[in-house]
């Protein structure tokens, strides 16, 4: 039997599209500029572009880290669950009210794909492995996606540090207000200083269908792929396919199992690229069909069809009008953004788990490109203010540290970085060094710009040593650099 997929347009579930099947590509499909956000899904270990940070010690970049790509563990252990849940919640400040939309404003919606493994051994409870930020404006007519690696070291509100894609885990197991969904919506709200008005959750199955339902998906396969596409009818096995390069028309199943594929050279990466392009592709598909008319009357019916594939908070109503504007937006205002290995570098959790760090510097021009203005009541904030400034108004609390011969170093540098304002509570004698080296125990992104700047510090002397019960949130250890080069009276 031949497994390449026809080059031509196949339906694989053996329905027409008729005007209830259709319908729901304007409700569900266009509200993600393409259906084809769903591929991101429910894809497996999704470490890919497009995040800002409020990780514990997030480096400020003044120069590039190397481009070693990291590699995230598969693993959760029950100790990081238990360890990042550290506070009630009738301690938490629930999610701010979001007013609803009036049609006329720029809208962030949420995208959450869980885990597929997960899914295939059933467990009550899921993480993520897909969280995507997707946002139009009406008055520009622009819109664009950001999506954010499942391995992300994130501050989890109501809870310690975590991965990113534990948020969702967390809300449901501990009856977060508004489940896995408001909980996770908060973090990445919080992490990007961005609002986050609406979410939608589709599980894998229901993506498969409405890839069918549009006939496939056309694809212009760059170089040869090997996909596990799951089998109809059941979708209960795989079958290895090697996809040639050329224009091919996936259907849904092929489709998936080509977004989630990551065997090529860039893994992660070339996996977010091909994702982009599939969500784009579904996108110009369901262009071709110009049956909106004819089929809105129609919505109801369908959307309650495939309710239980599902799952977000926007109405009815909100979602066609989404989709209208959805299919009126030029491709070329569509702006995608993939965050590659050099604005990524790898790190350990404190259970020793591999976690990704961002470094904000890196692409907060881009999110500003993307969302507009933005607030900088996040801990990224507004990087356009003075460091110094920045870093008082964190208030972190800082430990100077003498690693040099030089009696009396820390106690002068600390006197000198009070009277600047900055907040220093310790001070003391550490083992000798020659370059000055910074210490990241809790989140102090803007101490860390302030000395990184100063002290102008290769990208290798700061640490990340996360710990919720250090007596101080970054340490500066002063080295022999420091102290044959200063700016101390």
């Amino acid at each position: 039997m031949n497994d390449q997929p026809s080059s031509k347009p196949r339906t694989f579930l053996g329905a027409p599209l008729t005007k209830r099947n259709s319908i729901i590509l304007v409700c569900v499909v266009v509200l993600s500029l393409a259906a084809g956000i769903a591929a991101f899904i429910l894809t497996r270990n999704f470490v890919q572009g497009w995040t800002l940070t409020s990780l514990p010690g997030a480096p400020v970049a003044v120069q590039k880290p190397g481009a070693t790509q990291a590699q995230p563990t598969d693993e959760i252990l029950l100790e990081e669950i238990e360890a990042i849940a550290d506070i009630s919640l009738d301690d938490i400040n629930l999610m701010p009210y979001v007013e609803p939309w009036d049609g006329a404003s720029r809208i962030n919606v949420l995208f959450m794909g869980l885990d597929y493994r997960d899914w295939e051994e059933g467990t009550d409870a899921s993480r993520t492995d897909t969280m995507i930020l997707f946002t139009l404006d009406p008055k520009t007519m622009k819109a664009g996606m950001l999506s954010i690696p499942r391995d992300l070291w994130v501050q989890i509100p109501g809870f310690k540090h975590g991965k990113i894609n534990t948020a969702y885990y967390l809300g449901e197991i501990y009856n977060y207000p508004g489940g896995g969904p408001a909980l996770a919506s908060r973090t990445v709200e919080y992490f990007l200083g961005v609002p986050v008005h609406y979410y939608v959750q589709l599980d894998f199955i229901t993506f498969i269908h409405i890839v069918d339902e549009l006939k496939g998906v056309k694809i212009d396969v760059k170089e040869p792929i090997t996909i596990y596409p799951l089998q109809y009818p059941n979708f209960d096995s795989h079958r290895k396919v090697i996809l040639e390069p050329g224009v091919v028309t996936l259907p849904g199943n092929y489709a998936l199992a080509y977004a989630r594929a990551r065997n090529t050279e860039g893994a992660d990466f070339d996996r977010a690229a091909r994702q982009q392009e599939l969500i784009l592709a579904l996108r110009d598909r369901i262009l071709q069909f110009d049956m909106l008319p004819q089929l809105v009357s129609s919505a109801p019916a369908i959307y309650e069809r495939l309710s239980e594939g599902i799952h977000t908070n926007l109405t009815l109503q909100q979602t066609i009008q989404l989709g209208l504007l959805a299919m009126d937006i030029d491709r070329r205002d569509i702006r995608t953004g993939i965050i590659g290995p050099s604005m990524l570098y790898a790190g350990k959790s404190p259970d020793g788990l591999d976690v990704l760090i961002a470094v904000p510097d890196e692409i907060r021009e881009l999110r500003d490109e993307i969302f507009g203005h933005t607030s900088g009541a996040s801990p990224i904030g507004d990087m356009s203010l003075p460091a110094l400034q920045l870093a008082i108004e964190e208030e972190a609390r800082i430990g100077i540290y003498n690693g040099t011969l030089e009696e009396g170093l820390a106690t002068r540098s600390g006197d000198y970085f009070k009277e600047l304002g900055l907040n220093v509570t310790d001070t003391g004698n550490a083992q000798q060094h020659e370059a000055t080296t910074i210490y990241l125990y809790n989140g102090a992104p803007y101490a860390l710009r302030y000395f990184n700047e100063l002290m102008n510090l290769h990208i290798s002397r700061i640490r990340i040593r996360f710990d919720p019960e250090a007596e101080v949130d970054i340490a500066v250890i002063l080295g022999s650099d420091w102290a044959l080069n200063n700016p101390l009276p």
